[in-house]
């Protein structure tokens, strides 16, 4: 189940910002690898209906991921996301925009938290100004954009968790 809000309003970006979370029944070792290794993010990464194609990938504190999401509609967008902080399993911060030298690109923490068996995961964004997160959010739809590809991690991670167990019920034992 996804949540959706702002930090509370004395927060000095409260009106910038967009947080999302969700509860992921996987373990935080699997979500985040999923999070930050190419071949598992090109299979969730993004809303319904869109797909992602990786120019170029370097998950290192000052590496980047240049990519393009294609729209359902078959619109292109150009995406680059270079990563500032990495505390592996607990933490991702990073800033994303449309290029390196985007005026406008926007800041994201990701936050890896275990849940028992579960994790949950916390996406704070914050833009460079109300009117850029305001248009984020009723352009281009980032809550629901947000929330979605949330939901393509969890499905992804739980295929991920039912094939690992599926290859650990089938393999054969050595005979003694």
């Amino acid at each position: 189940m996804a949540t959706i809000g702002s930090s509370a309003p004395e927060h000095a970006t409260a009106d910038r910002e967009v947080v999302i979370s969700r509860i992921i029944s996987a373990p935080r070792e699997l979500v985040f690898e999923a999070f930050t290794e190419v071949r598992h993010l090109s299979r969730w990464w993004g809303p319904d209906g869109f797909s992602t194609t990786t120019r170029s990938f370097e998950f290192r504190v000052g590496g980047a991921w240049d990519f393009v999401m294609h729209g359902p509609d078959g619109t292109d967008y150009q995406e680059w996301i270079t990563w500032r902080e990495i505390v592996p399993p607990e933490r991702i911060a990073l800033l994303h925009g449309e290029s390196r030298d985007d005026p406008n690109t926007f800041e994201s923490v990701l936050t890896f938290e275990p849940a028992g068996d579960e994790t949950r995961i916390v996406m704070r964004t914050v833009f460079r100004s109300k009117a850029l997160r305001d248009e984020a959010v009723e352009k281009y739809h980032a809550i629901e954009g947000g929330e979605q590809t949330l939901r393509n991690l969890a499905a992804y991670v739980a295929e991920l968790g039912r094939n690992d167990a599926g290859r650990n019920e089938t393999t054969p034992r050595s005979r003694g």
